[in-house]
């Protein structure tokens, strides 16, 4: 800062007229005036502004100062001192002086993500001046994690049928169809692909290295209750263990996979206290074989009956953890935000569960995943060590950070048999579990504590999850 109001100054004195001294000695030179600076990151609740005179004032006067909000108020976000009268600041200075200011006073930090700015520019002063090229300066508020909130993402009722990520930092909720997307491909130095964990989908390799080989449905891949952990991607988020094998850089080693889509949404709601999220109607059967193209995927695929197939390639981008791609649709698509931009998201879940015969793909609606490959984690704590509202950062045990993206999960509610409503109908079995919250630390390094308040809406319907969080300092 020192170093730029050198330059400044040098250029300000550099700029300034000056009257002749030797041919009249009564008369007043011609002062000029800038700011000190052109921008300033606010550090600090209190910040002066400096303006700075070429030379020492010759009689005392004052500077007035317009400006121009962005995304912020005057008396909400920010006051100054002097007060502004409406978009305007008058300052008023001394006789002899070389320099004056004002107090910018910040009441409200940027929340990550917004743009908060105030753009001060020097109009007029009431001494004999002009003013120099530094006449605005632009005073920028620092974006800071959010210090908590109430939210409820809109996963949509019963049926589930959004996806809806969640960045605590900013408190912004991202939804988006969860039937929009199909497979995922990681954007990191893996070749790694994932199926649509959402929809009860499956992936099963053949024998094959011939995508235009005919493909038959097998009954045995359908999730619930049945099929095989193998043709599903591991819960935890361990991508060594998915469904598709890694893409090898040698084209006869990735064979050919058989392509359970699952099952869409229900129709319609189901009865209160029910979940639709993977009874509605089959989404049918795909065959694909994926190839590596340089640092990029070649994908084919076609309908299993198909002697024929498509191709598409499928780009990495490093500032998501994965690129998705729609079969149906057969073009890429937008589904999670910047893999450093979330940290939690609500879903419906291919999860597992024990049948009396060992653990088999089961889908879980409510669920609640952590960011892991983006560098989220979570875990929880019982309110018989610890209440929501005591625990402190100094609290936070990091060695409870697994690497499992379920750690929130289903943990978060309990499925109880309910009673009747007046019509007979089951009232809701999902009830919130208030003897546990949650702590998550997001990509940045912000720690947050998350307690969950609701899951139903007024009539018993699931699918409307609510939740509180607060940051840890």
């Amino acid at each position: 800062m020192k170093k730029n109001f050198i330059l400044i100054l040098s250029f300000v004195l550099l700029a300034f007229t000056a009257c002749n001294s030797d041919n009249n000695d009564e008369e007043v030179a011609v002062n000029s005036v800038a700011f000190a600076a052109t921008s300033v990151n606010l550090a600090a609740a209190a910040t002066p502004i400096e303006i700075k005179f070429a030379n020492p004032t010759a009689a005392a006067g004052s500077v007035t100062v317009s400006f121009v909000e962005t995304g912020v108020a005057n008396g909400t976000d920010f006051n100054t001192l002097p007060a502004a009268t409406g978009k305007t600041i008058i300052i008023p200075f001394g006789k002899n002086v070389s320099a004056v200011a004002f107090t910018f006073n910040k009441i409200k930090d940027a929340v990550e993500g917004e743009v908060k700015n105030v753009v001060f520019t020097i109009t007029s002063a009431t001494i004999n001046t002009t003013i120099a090229e530094n006449k605005s300066i632009q005073v920028n508020f620092n974006e800071t994690a959010s210090l908590g909130s109430a939210l409820a993402p809109e996963v949509g009722g019963p049926t589930q049928p959004n996806q809806v990520f969640v960045d605590l930092s900013s408190g912004k909720l991202t939804n988006v169809v969860r039937t929009s997307w199909d497979l995922g491909f990681y954007s990191g130095t893996d070749f790694r692909v994932v199926i649509n964990h959402t929809v009860r989908m499956s992936a099963k390799q053949t024998t094959s290295t011939n995508i235009d080989e005919v493909q038959e449905e097998d009954a045995t891949m359908i999730v619930n209750g049945n099929g095989s952990l193998t043709q599903v991607d591991d819960p935890t988020g361990d991508l060594t263990k998915t469904a598709i094998a890694a893409i090898s850089a040698t084209d006869d080693d990735n064979k050919v996979y058989l392509i359970n889509m699952g099952s869409n949404p229900a129709s319609v709601n189901p009865e209160p206290g029910k979940e639709g999220t993977g009874t509605g109607t089959s989404r049918g059967w795909k065959k694909v074989r994926i190839l590596r193209s340089g640092n990029d995927y070649k994908v084919q695929y076609a309908d299993i009956a198909a002697t024929t197939h498509e191709e598409i390639i499928v780009t990495k981008n490093a500032a998501y953890n994965f690129t998705f791609l729609s079969l149906l649709d057969k073009k890429t698509v937008a589904i999670e935000p910047q893999k450093a931009q979330w940290d939690i998201s609500f879903t419906s879940f291919t999860n597992t569960t024990s049948m009396g015969a060992g653990l088999v793909p089961y889908n879980f609606a409510d669920f609640v995943l952590s960011n892991l490959k983006g560098g989220a984690k979570a875990y929880q704590v019982l309110t018989t060590a610890f209440t929501y509202d005591a625990f402190t950062l100094a609290n936070v045990d990091n060695t409870k950070f697994t690497e499992d993206q379920r750690n929130i999960g289903s943990n978060w509610r309990s499925t109880t048999a309910g009673g009747t409503d007046a019509n007979g109908n089951p009232i809701s079995a999902l009830v919130v579990r208030t003897d546990r919250f949650f702590v998550v630390k997001d990509p940045a390094g912000n720690t947050y504590k998350v307690k969950f308040t609701g899951g139903l809406n007024a009539a018993g319907e699931r699918g409307y999850p609510t939740f509180q969080y607060a940051i840890l300092k």
